[in-house]
């Protein structure tokens, strides 16, 4: 089997295989203790039918987990094998053998084997223990391979769609995350103005870890973390699209919110985004920033850049950073957007009802962003110092937007923060003249090509689309999506002292 060995495990569901109910695995377990402590005493099911005046035939349905015995029949049960109730309700198997026993019952009771039409196999004293750790070994493994198809593409969509409902529902703001984070500046004794390299990594000390700089981080890591030597690796390169403060801070996020190893790909996106958060909130703590927004908003000049400025952070930072605040403590809705420089969403948030495009299953990354959106008409602006500020008309009402253009590896995003017109007034930007109008959904607004254009080329053009094999592959497989665990573990021994 290769199930993954990442520290600090967190403790699994059954999966696919549990029980309808947590009764029916309660009287699974029950059973087995029941039989446990019988045969314990020596005792026949004739024997113990006689103790405790029920037929042996009842009892073999309890201990087989088919029939949940009433609290009296317990009482009688605890005293003839001399337990007290408690210790034969406890949860813990009496035995590895009762362990394995439980847990092949509830898997043959569960969907997922019923679904394979497969005929149950009868869990007693008689079966081998070589059999029995193999058929509970089997299940768990199909259910492991089972999960990793599961994570296709389709299924990250699901989950970042879940997950985007949870922070909607939030007004992206998590209270217990600020408090956290809250904590750690007043350890460090950090309270205004923007948070140095030095706070950053005195932050990682006052925690326990020191900070190592190597050339040799695997390729699929921005950082790894050696909790056996209290260590955090990150890398030297001077080229990462990433700012140092925010990995580091990140890093140490998983440790301060007590992140478990990620039971799905659903559980690693929201561990991502808190630490994000967590990150944000150290270098644009609550207070400090909320009176910087709200001495901008009562000066009627909000400004996403002047965030970025205050508190050197990027713009992206800055603006993720005005979507956790903006709601809770300025009353004002809005939305963000990272949109590529082809059209297609990257990441997105809203709570004030902009009609963003979406797919079968709720998913908004990965679709094509309306022409006549700011986040797409900024691509066009000669003008790249400053932000881009628009007013478009759309089926939900109208928004105001303000976007810049930002340079990565993979491309240029433009990323853009919208509020609905009942907003604006608190914006800086807000007399811009540019203005525009989408209809989309409804795709004769940007889908289909002008009708004199259709007029001349239609029919008459064969594109050679470039071949996004990955949209068709399974996500990559593990705890930590892409991550080599082998590489990391290699990295950590090369390092260790």
């Amino acid at each position: 089997m290769t199930t993954p060995t990442w520290n600090r495990p967190a403790k699994h569901p059954s999966g696919s295989s549990a029980p309808e109910t947590d009764d029916e695995l309660d009287v699974i377990s029950l059973g087995r203790r029941i039989r446990h402590l019988r045969k314990a005493k020596g005792m026949t099911l004739d024997g113990l039918g006689a103790a405790v005046k029920t037929a042996p035939s009842q009892l073999s349905l309890i201990e087989n987990g088919k029939r949940e015995p009433k609290l009296s029949l317990l009482k009688i049960l605890a005293s003839t094998f001399g337990v007290g109730l408690d210790e034969l309700l406890g949860a813990e198997p009496p035995s590895k053998r009762a362990a394995l026993e439980i847990e092949l019952e509830r898997a043959q009771r569960g969907p997922l084997y019923k679904s394979l039409g497969l005929p149950k196999v009868r869990v007693t004293s008689r079966l081998p223990m070589d059999v029995l750790e193999s058929l509970v070994g089997l299940q768990g493994e199909l259910e492991r391979r089972l999960d990793e198809q599961a994570a296709t593409p389709e299924e990250a969509r699901r989950a970042n769609s879940e997950l985007r409902g949870e922070m909607r529902e939030s007004n992206n703001y998590y209270r217990d995350i600020e408090a956290e984070a809250q904590k750690m500046l007043d350890a460090v004794g950090h309270s205004a103005g923007p948070l140095s390299h030095h706070v950053a990594a005195d932050i990682a000390e006052h925690l326990g870890f020191s900070l190592r700089f190597v050339g040799d981080l695997p390729h699929s890591t921005r950082s790894v973390t050696d909790l056996k030597n209290r260590r955090i690796f990150l890398t030297q390169g001077g080229k990462s699209d990433h700012d140092p403060r925010s990995v580091l801070l990140q890093a140490v996020g998983h440790y301060v919110l007590g992140h478990r190893t990620p039971e799905d790909y659903s559980d690693f996106l929201r561990q991502r985004v808190y630490t994000n958060y967590f990150a944000a909130a150290l270098q644009m703590p609550e207070k400090a920033t909320v009176d910087f927004l709200a001495r901008a908003k009562s000066r009627k000049e909000l400004a996403i850049e002047d965030v970025r400025d205050a508190f050197a952070v990027s713009y992206e930072s800055a603006a993720h950073r005005f979507t956790n605040l903006a709601t809770e403590h300025l009353g004002i809705t809005t939305h963000f957007q990272k949109v590529h420089e082809s059209g297609i969403i990257h990441k997105a948030y809203e709570n004030d009802g902009v009609n963003f495009p979406a797919d079968h299953t709720g998913a908004i990354e990965g679709q094509a962003v309306c022409r006549y959106w700011t986040s797409r008409e900024v691509f066009d602006v000669a003008d790249k110092f400053r932000a881009y500020e628009q007013y478009t008309d759309t089926v939900a009402g109208t928004y105001w937007c303000t976007a810049r253009t930002e340079k990565h590896s993979s491309g240029t995003y433009s990323l853009s923060i919208g509020v609905p017109f009942e907003h604006v007034k608190w914006f800086r930007g807000r007399d811009t003249t540019e203005r525009s109008a989408s209809r989309c959904p409804d795709d004769t607004c940007c889908r289909r090509p002008p009708a004199d254009l259709s007029a001349l080329w239609a029919g008459q053009a064969w594109p050679a689309a470039r071949a996004n094999s990955h949209l068709l592959a399974a996500m990559p497989s593990g705890a930590f999506p892409g991550v080599d665990e082998t590489e990391v573990y290699r990295f950590l021994q090369a390092h260790a002292e």
